[in-house]
């Protein structure tokens, strides 16, 4: 699980994009915390990295295929 020390550098957001599933070697559509759904593995990636491939840690059969879920969304000034 992802931790923070500070709140007022977080907000909660119920934006659609933390609903989405990625496949391994899925394409991130934004930076962030992503977290496999199957063990709770974190990364990091940045937009238009691809996510981890299946191969980057392993699953018992009860856990499922990897599937990378976005979980902190790290916005960028524009």
């Amino acid at each position: 699980m992802a931790l923070y020390k500070y709140s007022q550098y977080l907000v909660v957001s119920q934006h659609e994009s933390f609903d989405s599933i990625h496949g391994p070697g899925a394409i991130a559509p934004y930076s962030g915390i992503y977290r496999c759904e199957g063990c709770g593995y974190e990364i990091a990636s940045i937009t238009g990295a691809p996510l981890p491939p299946q191969n980057h840690h392993t699953h018992l059969i009860s856990q499922g295929a990897i599937r990378w879920r976005m979980v902190v969304y790290a916005q960028h000034k524009t």
